[in-house]
């Protein structure tokens, strides 16, 4: 149980609970390639059973740390920020995201979409769960959409997650990582048949990176 000051500061984004913050090579989606700064904040309730940081779901296993800090650490690195989780929009992001873009930073964010949004976000990377579903304003504003394919059905759902989603989006499929070698020439055949979508595979597992 956090004191209430803490527990204050972190309603109002002052602290959050960081998990851990690392640079690395970005190894999905759009980005794949290039070098950014991951904050990973911990607290996620959406429960996908094959989510592999399921460490993070937990916020109070995370300590309550300074935004300012975790900003002052950021700037060191990249020019590229990304914020993932966890789910971070279980957090107010205004703060944060104001203060890297104050810096000169860009901010990307990776999130589920399944709560309102903050912040202000150079990048959004909407991924959906089935679970629970994105808000209509991630859907609005969503850069790129990936959806994780671990079965035949995701196919489905994954049309169904494009239709709600704006038409600027650039839309992938990503295999699910202990599926790949099943999933994968599906992904590839579909694809071809639906050239609206792209590949997104996990780059950083192949690389052996964070």
């Amino acid at each position: 149980m956090l004191k209430k000051e803490t527990q204050l500061a972190v309603d109002k984004g002052e602290m959050l609970p960081l998990m851990e913050e690392f640079y690395t090579i970005q190894g999905e989606g759009f980005h794949t390639g290039t070098a950014a700064y991951f904050i990973r904040i911990g607290g996620c309730d959406v429960g996908c059973h094959w989510c592999d940081v399921k460490e993070s779901w937990n916020a109070d296993l995370h300590p309550p740390t300074a935004t300012d800090v975790i900003v002052s650490n950021a700037k060191k690195h990249a020019e590229t920020v990304v914020i993932t989780g966890g789910e971070p929009l279980t957090w107010d992001m205004s703060l944060i995201t104001s203060k890297l873009r104050e810096e000169g930073l860009k901010v990307h964010i990776e999130t589920s979409g399944a709560y309102p949004v903050t912040g202000k976000w150079d990048w959004f990377c909407l991924s959906p769960k089935k679970m629970k579903l994105p808000v209509q304003g991630a859907y609005d504003i969503a850069n790129e959409l990936k959806v994780i394919i671990y079965n035949k059905h995701d196919f489905q759902f994954a049309e169904e997650q494009a239709a709600k989603t704006n038409k600027n989006a650039i839309l992938f499929l990503q295999p699910e990582w202990s599926k790949k070698e099943e999933m994968t020439p599906l992904i590839i055949d579909y694809v071809m048949n639906n050239p609206k979508w792209r590949i997104s595979l996990q780059t950083h597992k192949y690389l052996n990176i964070p």
